[in-house]
């Protein structure tokens, strides 16, 4: 199907339903949906099977991972109206006047933090394990730019865990294959050295960072960053007590793709998202 085959929308186009909340309209999700397509190859390159993360996440379990520490003003926690104000909404009353239960969990603002979660008291055996997915993911963030910074945003990884040098090498090959598909889709990537370690950034790990980066992101020439490889070390394997055979604890790392992102650094390249979306069917075929 061509641009010109898209249906046309009502003056106005979609609207959105507030800061960070966009809705995209045909041209831009063909754009989204066939990133995706591309940018899953890394996971068959690397054989990682396809899973699908919980939709919410433990606030005890983010806490023993230094979460709140990190980033405390990221999180998004989910709340539900108590039994008491049920009736109180059957009678028409404003929800917004209405009390809310905290349910003790938050949405995800990272893929990898369910997987992981989901493999804590497990071995990954001697040879490690690659998990990918994709799944929408929520950041309180100060301030919302258009597709570069949402509220909710889709995210795709690439996650490792095994050995210390599995995880250098599962980040050599997804920075690889970042560059190249970069290439394939005519976007220039500068590759930086990024400053969010998931571990307590004072902690020793953090000044070790400071010489030793655990984390490179991939930012368009506008500086949005579209892509990360990130490097935990064994921080998750400890704390979660996922052990590599006779490894000892899991080593970990990931790679990171904000799909919104690919679509803004495309339409920022090629001029419209129509032209984009024409440049990625060229690849494509």
């Amino acid at each position: 199907m061509s641009t010109s085959s898209i249906a046309a929308l009502p003056d106005g186009g979609l609207k959105d339903a507030g800061p960070g909340l966009l809705t995209l309209d045909p041209v831009r999700t063909a754009l989204l949906h066939g990133l995706e397509d591309l940018i899953t190859g890394l996971a068959a390159r690397l054989a990682a099977p396809e899973v699908v993360g919980p939709p919410l996440l433990s606030a005890a379990a983010l806490a023993r991972l230094d979460y709140f520490r990190n980033f405390p003003h990221l999180g998004v926690s989910t709340g539900r109206f108590g039994p008491e104000a049920l009736d109180g909404l059957a009678a028409g009353g404003a929800p917004g006047e209405l009390s809310l239960q905290p349910t003790g969990h938050l949405l995800p603002s990272a893929t990898c933090y369910g997987l992981l979660l989901s493999l804590e008291g497990r071995d990954v055996g001697e040879h490690g394990l690659r998990l990918s997915a994709s799944g929408r993911c929520f950041r309180n963030e100060t301030h919302y730019d258009g597709l570069r910074r949402l509220w909710g945003f889709h995210m795709r990884e690439v996650l490792y865990l095994g050995t210390k040098q599995g995880s250098v090498e599962h980040l050599d090959q997804g920075a690889e294959f970042v560059q190249e598909l970069a290439g394939r889709l005519g976007l220039e990537l500068n590759r930086v050295v990024a400053d969010d370690p998931f571990y307590d950034k004072g902690s020793s790990r953090a000044r070790l960072m400071a010489l030793d980066p655990v984390k490179h992101e991939f930012v368009a020439t506008d500086g949005t960053a579209i892509a990360s490889v990130n490097r935990h070390r064994n921080f998750f394997g400890e704390r979660l007590d996922i052990r590599a055979g006779s490894h000892g604890p899991a080593y970990s790392a990931c790679v990171a793709f904000g799909l919104e992102r690919w679509v803004h650094a495309m339409i920022l390249t090629h001029g419209t998202p129509e032209q984009a979306l024409d440049r990625l069917r060229d690849t494509r075929n």
